[in-house]
């Protein structure tokens, strides 16, 4: 049982210092849209990338991607909906390439890896939450609490891929039909918190954590050739369409700012920080 001492620094940790900008977007639908296009996006993309040349040269551009992304994300002081979204693409496509290359380069075969990335998820999750005493997005203020944020949305990524293809290759369900399942399994957690009352932070990262093998088999089914199962339309073609909606997306937050987090003050934050 956590001692007084211990939960009131976790409270005081997590509740921030009043007045400290809140560094990712709140959930509304709109988040949710834009989320599974740019895991959709980071599928097509990355096997177009690995396809149209070296692939030890795509893995580094992405690489060198997905760390500027991060940097220009790491500079803001607040929410701003340009450098958040084009840090969660840049992970879509790094992200699914190191669960391809586990596969691909080293053989790993899709369960080994997919429990791989699941085992460093729950480490993250763990790790996170003995650090900060919660997972809540609400208590993102700072860039320790960012960080953590982010290694959970790259492990997110590379555990939906490896999940993704186990589902279509390794169980032989093809894409559109695990697409379909992992549309059923989002709606545990979310209907869960809409009519069960469970726990909003665990319901939010299960969805989250869904999210992208959903949007990867859905990419796959439209860009793989009918051959293999999909529609054929191609990788670099789904990609550039995903992209143009994606910035759709993106523009309508960052001119409404439906998804910025108001500050909370101290004491509502720790009523809310006491309930996860």
């Amino acid at each position: 049982m956590t001692s007084p001492a211990r939960h009131a620094r976790s409270v005081t940790a997590a509740a921030g210092v009043q007045g400290a900008a809140l560094r990712v977007p709140g959930i509304v639908a709109a988040f949710w849209i834009v989320k599974g296009l740019s895991t959709a996006m980071g599928e097509a993309t990355s096997d177009y990338l690995v396809g149209a040349m070296v692939p030890q040269i795509a893995v580094g551009i992405g690489f060198v991607a997905f760390v500027v992304a991060l940097a220009f994300q790491f500079r803001m002081r607040r929410y701003w909906a340009w450098t958040y979204w084009f840090s969660v693409a840049m992970v879509g496509i790094f992200g699914t390439m190191a669960a391809d290359v586990m596969h691909v380069a080293l053989g790993v075969p899709y369960t080994l890896s997919s429990a791989l990335y699941a085992v460093l998820l729950f480490l993250v999750f763990f790790v996170w939450k003995r650090t900060e005493g919660t997972l809540s997005i609400h208590s993102i203020d700072n860039p320790r609490r960012e960080a953590f944020y982010w290694a959970t949305v790259v492990a997110t990524f590379a555990m939906g891929t490896a999940l993704g293809d186990f589902t279509a290759f390794t169980l032989h369900l093809g894409y559109f039909t695990s697409a379909g399942i992992f549309a059923a399994l989002i709606l545990v957690p979310a209907l869960g918190y809409r009519f069960l009352n469970w726990n909003p932070v665990a319901c939010f990262w299960a969805a989250y954590v869904i999210t992208r093998p959903l949007g990867a088999s859905l990419a796959d089914g439209f860009g793989k050739p009918t051959a293999t199962g999909g529609l054929g339309f191609g990788d670099g073609p789904v990609a550039l369409a995903l992209a143009a909606l994606i910035v759709v997306g993106v523009a309508y937050l960052a001119v409404t700012k439906v998804d910025v987090q108001s500050t909370p003050e101290p004491e509502l934050e720790r009523e809310h920080v006491s309930a996860y």
